[in-house]
């Protein structure tokens, strides 16, 4: 692209000038990720959750395959040749008999287990009778698996969600100290060139100017130090959300509220659905002693004998019946077993209501000791820029020592790191409780 510049230079590098600021504000603009953007995508890269979709997705093709093996008839095809050749010696004539008509004396298998040999080819139905309480018992189970898989995708996206925020948190930390140093830094160069122009006019020493300089290359130490903390920071924070970038963006802030007190919490569902699952297996386990009845029927050949193959094609159909009304009492000691577990079940619910209780109220005093620790660091820093202005205009008359105001620009730049450190634990903690408080 050709640009071609207007008659006045100063206007137009005036305008180019904006309009490259323009360019670079867009472009860091949409640099900025969020939070949300951080969730969601570790959401959608967690392989766990993908694990508990698909786990979900065939406990519903089990309960498709199950309702046909239970309801539907089976329907297959069976075949068998038996090959039996004997050595006849009957009449005192030693034949060969591929498929023997009843010899008398020979030799080979005992006829009456071989029948000479064997010819089957049966087309087989059978058909299960009042199999809906079965399907129904294993139906309830794979239900309660889906269910179980379900809530661990909502357990696992609420991890994900906390972990994620802390990881946030973190990054907005470094962010935070990061521009609190460039403040300093940009506080110092300011009055470095003013404490020159005082040097030359002799109203200060060469001696405070190398001060000055000194501490600017500690501040700039201090920057690169905290880029470098915020470039790891972030990296971790990919790694957790499963993104495959390793380019420094800017994140946007985010303000976390104490969510309200939760009555029923979210994480009781996990007990109930254990104690669903114990039951529905135990009801599995009883259907091996429910009465089983099948009707069956089969057509085709059977035949011993190979020149009477023709007339050996027929059909056959049956009842089939089974009732296991004994195995050593294994029925009453699964029902033990199971109430055993259902106990368990409910003990660990229990002891998770009562450590939920105090783990909340725990969070919640600690966060009311961040609050005034974080009011008091605010009150300080506006203590600290109120001196560091005062300084300003005592360094114009000489009235202050440049040791006094680097002294007090260290005790600020160390509030303010305390500030960020309390800031962010003060969020943490909120997360902490409304991760708890679900």
């Amino acid at each position: 692209m050709i640009l071609s510049y207007p008659i006045y230079p100063y206007a137009s590098l005036k305008k180019i000038v904006c309009y490259a600021c323009f360019l670079f504000w867009v472009g860091h603009l949409y640099a900025q990720k969020d939070l949300s953007f951080y969730i969601s995508t570790a959401k959608h890269n967690s392989p766990l959750i993908q694990d508990n979709q698909n786990q979900a997705a065939a406990n519903q093709l089990e309960a498709q395959r199950l309702k046909a093996f239970y309801t539907k008839p089976q329907i297959g095809v069976t075949a068998n040749y038996l090959f039996a050749p004997v050595i006849s010696t009957t009449n005192g004539k030693t034949t060969f008999e591929p498929n023997s008509n009843g010899a008398d004396k020979y030799w080979g298998y005992d006829l009456g287990a071989t029948n000479g040999g064997q010819y089957q080819a049966f087309l087989n139905i059978t058909q299960p009778l009042f199999n809906g309480g079965r399907y129904k018992a294993v139906n309830e189970q794979l239900t309660v698996n889906s269910q179980v898989n379900q809530n661990n995708i909502k357990l696992t996206e609420h991890d994900i969600e906390k972990v994620i925020t802390d990881q946030y948190i973190l990054c907005l930390q470094d962010g935070k100290q990061i521009a609190y140093a460039n403040e300093a830094a940009q506080l110092l160069n300011v009055q470095k060139e003013l404490l020159n122009k005082l040097v030359q006019n002799n109203i200060y020493k060469q001696s405070d100017l190398s001060l000055l300089n000194i501490e600017a290359q500690n501040i700039r130490l201090l920057q690169s130090t905290l880029q470098a903390n915020y470039h790891r920071d972030l990296l971790d924070l990919n790694i957790l959300s499963g993104i495959d970038d390793t380019s420094i963006v800017e994140l946007r802030d985010v303000k976390l509220i104490l969510g309200a007190s939760s009555e029923n919490s979210l994480f009781l569902e996990k007990y109930h659905l254990d104690s669903l699952s114990l039951k529905s297996a135990q009801k599995v386990f009883e259907l091996r002693y429910k009465p089983q009845l099948n009707v069956f029927a089969n057509g085709g050949l059977d035949a011993v004998y190979a020149p009477t193959i023709p007339n050996r094609f027929g059909l056959s159909a049956g009842l089939s019946f089974a009732f296991n009304f004994f195995d050593g009492n294994q029925r009453n000691i699964s029902r033990s077993r199971t109430e055993v577990l259902l106990r368990t079940a409910s003990a660990y619910k229990q002891n998770f209501l009562r450590q939920n209780n105090v783990r909340k109220a725990n969070i919640l005093a600690e966060l009311q000791s961040y609050t005034e620790r974080v009011s008091i660091a605010e009150q300080q820093l506006k203590e600290y820029d109120n001196l560091l202005n005062l300084y300003k205009k005592e360094i114009l008359s000489g009235q202050v020592s440049t040791i006094n105001y680097i002294t007090t620009l260290r005790g600020r730049i160390s509030t303010q790191r305390d500030y960020s450190l309390l800031a962010g634990q003060k969020d943490i903690l909120i997360n902490a409780y409304n991760y708890w408080n679900w």
